[in-house]
C-alpha cells in the first residue's frame, strides 16, 4: 500500500515517519534517497554498458565500485539539488550476468527503475526497512543492513551456480546491491523481483514459516488495509488448506524441495513463504462503486518483462521467449481453490533469506528454547528447520485436489455387479444388464465366496478350486447357471471322469504285470532253505 501523508510520528529501527507523513532513514529524507538511487543505478549501469561483456570471473564476486556525487555536479555526474553523497556498486559484472540470465536487458532496467518516481510502500516489516517498488510493478527495492549485505556478498558465489542450474526457483531474484553514504551513513538496497503486483487486488496475505510460537498478527497488524496474517491465523482461517491440481501441486512441492536444500547448504534460517490470495470469485462479486475505487487494482496487470518472475513461471512455467504456458490467464498467479470452492490464484515467493545462523541466531533459539518448546520456535538449525518448513507447506498448506473415479473404470456395457447376502448365509452376485425397453431381466448366480475370490476386482484372477472339491459339489450342472457357466463345470467333470477311468485301467494293468511276474518266478527251481548242505550237493 503506497504510503499517504497524515500519519502519526513513529519510529521503527532507523525508519521513522513524521506527522507530515515524510519518510526519513537514518536521518536522510525518503525523497532524497530515491533521487540517489536513480542517479546512481543511472550512472553504474551506463558506465557498465561500455564494458565488454565476458564469462564472470571469481574476483567479480568482491569488486566495489564507488562515485561522488557532488550537488553542483562534476564531469562523471549530473547536478542535482540533493545533499553530496557517495555511491557504492556491488559486484556489478556479477549481477548484470544475474539480469541477462532472466532475460532483462540494461535499458528496460534503466527505464523501469529511473524513467518515473519510484513508490514508497508502508510496509516496513518488523526490521524498520523501507520498501520501494518501480512504477511498472517490476522490482521492488528494499533497505538491508550491514550483516545482510554482507551475507549477501558471501552468497554471489553460490547464488551464481545455482542460478545457473536452475533459473526457475521460489528464492529471491536479486539483480542489483547498492550502497547510498550520505550525511556520514551508510544506507544499503538490494533490488529484486516483485512478488505481488499492484494491478491484482489482493484479499488475503500470509507470512508463514512452519513454526507456532509467537506466529499470530497483532491487533495493530490486523488494522491495516491488507494485514499480513501468520502460521497461526492461517490454521484458523484455512484449516483444510488450499487445493492444487495434481501436477500443480507436484510442482510446486518439488520447487520447494529444491529450494530449501540450496539454503540450508548456505546455513540459512528463519526464511518465510510469503503468499497473498487474489479471490476471483470474490472479486467478481464486489460493487461496482468499490471497483471504481480501486481501479489500479482491479485493470489487467501488463506483463512483467523478466523471465521466470511469476509465481506460474516460478515453478513450472516456460520461459515468456517461445514459452508454450499461459500464464496470462491466470495473471501470473497459480490458480487454486478452498474448501468451499472458490477459485483462488496465488501469489506466492520466498523472502528474507538474508539470516544466516550464525551465533546470535543460536543464543535467541537457546533462549527461546528455554522458555518454549525449541521444535515449534521459528529460529532452529538450518536442517530441521528446512524439513519443518516443507512439511508444514506440502501437507498443511498446499494439498491435492481430490481424484474422482475415473469413468473408464465403471463396466463399459453398462451392467453391473451387486453383492448381496443369500437366505443360506452364502454370498450372491447379481449381474444386471442394462436392457433398455420393457424386457428387463435379472440373472441371479449363487455360488459360493471362498477366500480367492476378489469382488469388484476385474484385475485379479479368481482361485480355481481342486477338481475334486467341483466333482464333490456338482456333476450335473444346475440349469439356473448361464450357459458359459454350465458348459465350463461339464466340460470340467467329464475332465475329471476320463482321469480317474484312466487311474483305474492304469491299475488293472500294473496289477496284472505283477501277477505274471510272479508265475514266471515260481515256475524256476528254487532250493528250500531247511535242506542240509549235503544233500544240497
Amino acid at each position: 500500500v503506497p504510503c499517504s501523508s497524515g500519519m502519526p510520528i513513529k519510529k521503527i529501527g532507523h525508519r521513522s515517519v513524521d506527522s507530515s507523513g515524510e519518510t526519513t532513514y537514518k536521518k536522510t529524507t525518503s525523497s532524497a534517497l530515491k533521487g540517489a538511487i536513480q542517479l546512481g543505478i543511472t550512472h553504474t549501469v551506463g558506465s557498465l554498458s561500455t564494458k565488454p561483456e565476458r564469462d564472470v570471473l571469481m574476483q567479480d564476486f568482491y569488486v566495489v565500485e564507488s562515485i561522488f556525487f557532488p550537488s553542483e555536479g562534476s564531469n562523471l555526474t549530473p547536478a542535482h539539488h540533493y545533499n553530496d553523497f557517495r555511491f557504492k556498486t556491488y559486484a556489478p559484472v556479477a549481477f548484470r550476468y544475474f539480469r541477462e540470465l532472466f532475460g532483462i536487458r540494461p535499458d528496460d532496467y534503466l527505464y523501469s527503475l529511473c524513467s518515473e518516481p519510484l513508490i514508497e510502500l508502508c510496509s516496513s516489516g518488523a526490521s524498520g526497512s523501507l520498501f520501494y517498488v518501480s512504477s511498472d510493478d517490476e522490482f521492488i527495492i528494499k533497505t538491508v543492513q550491514h550483516k545482510e549485505a554482507e551475507f549477501l556478498q558471501k552468497l554471489l558465489p553460490g547464488y551464481y551456480m545455482n542460478l545457473n542450474q536452475n533459473p526457475r526457483t521460489l528464492l529471491p531474484k536479486f539483480y542489483g546491491l547498492y550502497c547510498v553514504q550520505a550525511g556520514g551513513k551508510n544506507i544499503r538496497i538490494v533490488v529484486m523481483n516483485n512478488l505481488l503486483p499492484r494491478s491484482v487486488k489482493m484479499h488475503l496475505k500470509y507470512d508463514l514459516k512452519g513454526s507456532t510460537y509467537k506466529r499470530r498478527a497483532s491487533q495493530k497488524e490486523r488494522e491495516k488495509p491488507l494485514p499480513t496474517f501468520k502460521d497461526l491465523d492461517f490454521l484458523q482461517d484455512i484449516p483444510d488448506g488450499l487445493f492444487l491440481d495434481a501436477d500443480m501441486y507436484n510442482a510446486l512441492c518439488k520447487t520447494l524441495q529444491r529450494d530449501c536444500l540450496v539454503l540450508q547448504s548456505f546455513k540459512i534460517m528463519d526464511y518465510s513463504l510469503l503468499m497473498s490470495i487474489h479471490n476471483i470469485d470474490h472479486a467478481q462479486r464486489e460493487p461496482l462503486g468499490n471497483e471504481a475505487q480501486h481501479s489500479v487494482d482491479t485493470r489487467r496487470p501488463a506483463p512483467q518483462k523478466a523471465l521466470y518472475s511469476t509465481a506460474m513461471e516460478s515453478i513450472q512455467g516456460e520461459a515468456r521467449r517461445g514459452g508454450t504456458m499461459e500464464t496470462d490467464d491466470y495473471m501470473g498467479g497459480i490458480p487454486a481453490r478452498n474448501s468451499k470452492g472458490e477459485r483462488l490464484l496465488l501469489y506466492i515467493g520466498i523472502i528474507d533469506i538474508l539470516q544466516s545462523y550464525r551465533f546470535v541466531k543460536k543464543l535467541e533459539h537457546s533462549w527461546k528454547a528455554l522458555v518454549h518448546d525449541g521444535d515449534t520456535v521459528s529460529v532452529h538449525r538450518p536442517g530441521f528447520y528446512a524439513e519443518r518448513f516443507q512439511r508444514f507447506m506440502c501437507n498443511t498448506v498446499f494439498k491435492k485436489i481430490p481424484l474422482k473415479p475415473s469413468p473408464s473404470k465403471k463396466f463399459r456395457s453398462g451392467s453391473s455387479f451387486s453383492r448381496r447376502s443369500g437366505p443360506s448365509g452364502n454370498s450372491c452376485i447379481t449381474y444386471q444388464p442394462s436392457v433398455s425397453g420393457e424386457h428387463k431381466a435379472q440373472v441371479t448366480t449363487k455360488a459360493e465366496v471362498e477366500p480367492g475370490v476378489h469382488f469388484g476386482r476385474p484385475d485379479v484372477l479368481p482361485q480355481t478350486p481342486p477338481l475334486e472339491k467341483i466333482s464333490e459339489v456338482s456333476t450335473i450342472p444346475d440349469p439356473s447357471l448361464s450357459p458359459v457357466v454350465g458348459e465350463t463345470l461339464q466340460m470340467l467333470n467329464t475332465s475329471s471322469t476320463l482321469l480317474e477311468k484312466l487311474e483305474v485301467a492304469e491299475s488293472e494293468f500294473t496289477h496284472q504285470k505283477i501277477s505274471e511276474d510272479l508265475e514266471q518266478d515260481s515256475a524256476v527251481s528254487v532250493i528250500p532253505r531247511c535242506q542240509p548242505l549235503s544233500q544240497q550237493c
